[in-house]
This record gives structure tokens, sequence and C-alpha cells, in this order.
């Protein structure tokens, strides 16, 4: 895994040949790439097959509200004519939650109608052990079921559970409002946990949090891809996956995918 001075994920050295256009990758782990190496991530990927410069800017284990900021934040500084918003349905859990991953993270409050940015500037946390040992607890904490992870403060939850979804949908509309502001067309990309093809009680559920972002940002004008119906139509979806993340095949098929409807994905609805 490399990151460039500019905070981006590398993708393997491999130039774009279409300079003229920058599209900007936003979202949590799926769009980082965890578990492959930089040339196999779908924003590299995607950069090799649409011949344009692909900004890998995914930061694993964020929630939709951080990559909502991340977008915002890049999207000023380097100009894009398109940002790709990945996402999966856990990050609207994330929302919840004023620490993830056992790090203080910014969070929205509803004050009356509007979002409220809250937890900012985030505060530093000082390490309570050494290196070797936080990376131990790390791989322990990370295996634990919820609860407890909340008991040991290594996530802690500002909403009640399934407030998310509300926050989601407000965010969606700041997404959209980022579009007609410096012109960059804004596309949003549901990507799925292995699990979705293993649990069909989970998959349900996974797939009605997707949908509800989905169709708002639909009824926004907002571009929307579902990777869905190109996995399931794999003999073995959960085959794309490493272990909790997309490998390099399954992103290729992303990849894939979005390369071939960027014509489409590049209007305006009102062209």
């Amino acid at each position: 895994m490399t990151i460039d001075a500019d905070g981006f994920r590398r993708s393997g050295g491999v130039a774009a040949a279409g300079i003229d256009r920058t599209i900007l990758a936003v979202g949590d782990s799926y769009t980082f790439g965890e578990e492959v190496s930089d040339g196999d991530t779908w924003p590299a990927q995607l950069e090799r097959l649409s011949g344009h410069r692909v900004l890998n800017g995914g930061v694993s284990g964020y929630g939709f509200d951080q990559i909502v900021l991340r977008a915002e934040q890049l999207a000023e500084r380097h100009k894009p004519s398109m940002v790709i918003v990945g996402f999966i349905a856990d990050d609207i859990r994330r929302t919840e939650m004023r620490r993830l991953w056992g790090r203080d993270k910014p969070w929205f409050a509803m004050g009356g109608d509007e979002l409220v940015l809250r937890g900012v500037p985030v505060p530093e946390r000082r390490p309570l052990a050494p290196a070797w040992l936080r990376h131990r607890q790390q791989r322990i904490l990370i295996e634990l079921p919820p609860p407890l992870q909340q008991l040991f403060g290594y996530h802690v939850r500002k909403h009640p559970a399934g407030h998310g979804s509300g926050i989601v949908l407000r965010l969606v509309e700041r997404l959209a409002k980022l579009e007609a502001a410096p012109g960059s067309r804004v596309v949003l990309l549901a990507q799925y946990h292995p699990r979705v093809w293993l649990d069909r009680i989970f998959a349900a559920e996974e797939r009605r949090a997707t949908r509800d972002v989905l169709d708002r940002a639909s009824s926004l004008g907002l571009a929307t891809v579902d990777t869905y119906p190109r996995f399931a139509a794999e003999p073995a979806a959960a085959s794309l996956y490493v272990n909790s993340h997309v490998n390099a095949r399954g992103n290729a098929m992303i990849a894939s995918l979005l390369a071939a409807r960027l014509p489409e994905l590049s209007r305006t609805p009102d062209q």
C-alpha cells in the first residue's frame, strides 16, 4: 500500500493518458482497496480502463459522514470532473458513532431540519500502550461483538441504532449541493460486504438500506451505480473477496462497470 504526499493511494505506478480529466474516488476500505495491491483497487483499474486520472481518496473505516466531508474537502482542492462516492451499508451505521475503531471522529446532529457538525476539531488521543501491544489489542477488539466493543470504548455511540439512515439521507442532499457548486458530477457507488452472498436475512437488510440511499440520490438528480446485479450474476459471488474485502477480480468488475457507463454517468440530468 502506497500513500502519496497528498494522502491518495497510488495506482501502482500506471500513468493515466487523459490527464485533461480527473475523477475523484472517495469512500471506505472498499474504495481504498484493503487486501489488494495498489494496482488492483477499483480506482487504479478504472484509471487504466478509462485513460483518465483517478484519485483514490478512500479511507479505511470511514462512515458515510466522514466520506461526504472528505469528498467536499478534496473536490474543493482538486476540482475533479467527477466524484465517485463508494459506500457499503455499514457506513450508515457508522454515522451513529462519535468514535470508531478506537479513534474519535466528526459526527452530525440534527438541529431542526438541518445537520449540525459536531466533534470538530477531532481531539487527539494519546496512546495508552506501546505500538506492539496496541496492534495486538486492535486485532482482539475488532473481532468482538458490538456490545463489547462499546463497553471497551472501541466504538462509542452518539445516536440510537437506526438513527443513521436519516442522517445519511440528509448527507446525500449535501452531495447534491456539491455537484451543483463546483460543477463536478457526483456518482454514488453501492458496494457489498461478502456476508451478503452467504446470509439471506443479512442481505435483505443490507439491500434495503442501500436502496434507500440510492433512491434518495436518484430523486435529487445524482447518478448511481449498484454493483449488486453484476456480482449476483456470478456463480459464486463470495469468491470475489479475499476475506472481508473485494479481491482484484472483483475490483476489475467494478472498474469495468464504471468505465462502460462513464459517458452516461458524465451527463447531467438535463442533457
